[in-house]
C-alpha cells in the first residue's frame, strides 16, 4: 500500500509593520530599480523585539492547528537560525504557549536555512516508520543584516507552521524521491554573539547553484528509477511548478536557467518562458516579506498555492531547500484536491493587509531597539514582553 504523508494544514505568520523598498533605496540614495528589478523586492518586513521568533513561530503554529485535534500531534520541530537561547529550544517555549501534550518529541532543527527542511524529513520518516501521530513543523526566522549595509534591502521576518501528516490535504510528497547535496563552505555564517549575519554574496550565490544541481541530480535519477517522470526530454518541464529557497525573488531565476542547463547540457534556451510559467507564480508572497531564512522555500509555497492551488491539483511541483555552509535537498509532491480549501483557511491575504507601512527613519528606530517598546499584541498573535530573572516571557492576544 502506498504511504500518503505530507502537509494537511499551515499558517503563517509576520511582523506587523514593513517599509516599502522603494522608500528604502531612495533614503539610501539607490536607483529603486536596483532593489526592485536587481532584487524582485517589493516590500520588507520589520520586526521589533516583541516579535522574536519564539512569537512569530507560536503565532504561526496556533492559525495552523485551527480545526486540528492536538492529542493527534506527537512531533513538534521548530527550523531556524535565530534561536533565543543557547539551550532551550524554539520549539520548547512553542510548546508550553500552544499547551501542547506532554506526550510529543521536541526539539529545534539548525542547519542556515535548510532547518526547516531537516524538521519536515524527520516527520515525515517518522510517520513512515509508523508512528501514529502527526506532526508539527514550524519555520521561524528573522533575517538581520544591519541598517544601510550590501545586505539591508534583503533582510525579512517570518514564520510558517505545517501539520505533516498521513492525510496530506494540501501537498501530498513523493516520500522517499529525493535528492541531497552537502559541502564544507563558508559562504554565510553568523558568529556567537553576532545580532548580524556574515555572508559571502558572491560566493554564496554560486554555493547555492552547485547544491543546488547536485540536489537535483539526485532527485532526477529517484525519480526516473521509481517512473515518476519520464527520462526523457527536459525532465524539470514534468514539473508543473518548482518552488526554491528564496533568499531574494532574483534568486530563483538564477537557480532555474541553472536547473535548465542540467538537463539541457549547459543550454539555457527557453529559460525565461519556463520561468515565468514555473516558478514566478511562487514569488508574490515572499517579494511582500522578504528573506525568512528557513521559511523562504515555505513562504514560496504558500505563495504559489494561495494564487493557484485550484489549478494544480493533481499536479506535480518541485521543491529546492538550501542552507549555508552548506547543505541541500530537491523534492516534490503533488497537490492535493482539497488544497485550495485548506489554503484559503490560513487567510494569507488577509494577513498582509493588516500589516502597517512605516517610513525608513521608523524602521531605523526599530532596529536599534532591544526591548520591546510596546505591549500590545494584535488579536490572535504571541509577543515577547522581556526578561524576569533570565526567563524570557510572552503574552498573547
Amino acid at each position: 500500500m502506498k504511504i500518503r504523508i505530507g502537509i494537511e494544514a499551515l499558517g503563517v505568520a509576520v511582523p506587523r509593520r514593513y517599509v516599502d523598498i522603494e522608500d528604502l533605496a531612495r533614503a539610501r540614495g539607490i536607483d529603486p530599480a536596483k532593489y526592485t528589478q536587481g532584487l524582485g523586492a517589493r516590500e520588507m518586513a520589520v520586526a521589533e523585539p516583541g516579535e522574536d521568533t519564539v512569537a512569530l513561530a507560536a503565532t504561526a503554529a496556533r492559525r495552523a492547528l485551527e480545526g486540528i485535534d492536538r492529542d493527534s500531534l506527537g512531533m513538534l520541530v521548530v527550523g531556524t537560525e535565530t534561536g533565543v537561547d543557547h539551550s532551550k529550544a524554539v520549539a520548547s517555549f512553542v510548546h508550553g504557549l500552544l499547551d501542547l501534550p506532554p506526550t510529543m518529541r521536541v526539539y529545534d532543527a539548525q542547519h542556515a536555512c535548510y532547518g526547516g527542511t531537516a524538521g519536515l524529513m524527520a516527520a515525515v520518516e517518522w510517520i513512515a516508520a509508523g508512528s501514529g501521530k502527526s506532526a508539527l513543523v514550524i519555520c521561524s526566522d528573522i533575517a538581520r543584516y544591519g541598517v544601510a549595509t550590501a545586505g539591508e534591502p534583503t533582510q525579512g521576518a517570518g514564520a510558517i507552521a505545517m501539520v505533516v501528516s498521513a492525510n496530506p490535504s494540501i501537498l501530498e510528497l513523493d516520500v522517499g524521491i529525493s535528492g541531497a547535496y552537502s559541502a564544507h563552505v563558508h559562504d554565510f555564517w553568523r558568529p556567537l554573539g553576532h545580532r548580524e549575519a556574515q555572508v559571502d554574496g558572491h560566493y554564496s550565490v554560486q554555493c547555492y547553484l552547485d547544491a543546488l544541481a547536485g540536489a537535483y541530480r539526485g532527485w532526477k535519477e529517484r525519480a526516473i528509477a521509481r517512473e515518476l517522470v519520464r527520462g526523457d526530454g527536459l525532465v524539470s518541464e514534468r514539473l508543473a511548478r518548482i518552488c526554491y529557497h528564496v533568499p531574494f525573488c532574483k534568486m530563483a531565476r538564477k537557480a532555474h536557467v541553472a536547473l535548465r542547463r542540467c538537463d539541457l547540457d549547459g543550454d539555457d534556451t527557453g529559460a525565461d518562458a519556463s520561468f515565468r510559467e514555473q516558478v514566478e507564480p511562487s514569488l508574490g508572497l515572499c517579494a511582500r516579506v522578504g528573506n525568512v531564512y528557513t521559511g523562504s522555500l515555505y513562504f514560496a509555497l504558500a505563495g504559489l498555492l494561495d494564487d493557484q492551488a485550484a489549478s494544480l491539483v493533481g499536479q506535480r511541483i518541485g521543491l529546492f531547500s538550501y542552507g549555508s555552509g552548506c547543505t541541500s535537498e530537491f523534492f516534490s509532491g503533488v497537490v492535493a484536491p482539497r488544497a485550495a480549501e485548506r489554503i484559503a483557511a490560513a487567510r494569507v491575504g488577509e494577513i498582509l493587509a493588516a500589516r502597517a507601512r512605516i517610513s525608513v527613519d521608523e524602521y531605523e528606530r526599530i532596529m536599534a531597539l532591544v526591548a520591546p517598546f510596546d505591549d500590545t499584541s494584535a488579536p490572535g498573535t504571541f509577543r515577547f514582553t522581556g526578561v524576569t530573572e533570565h526567563r524570557r516571557q510572552y503574552t498573547s492576544a
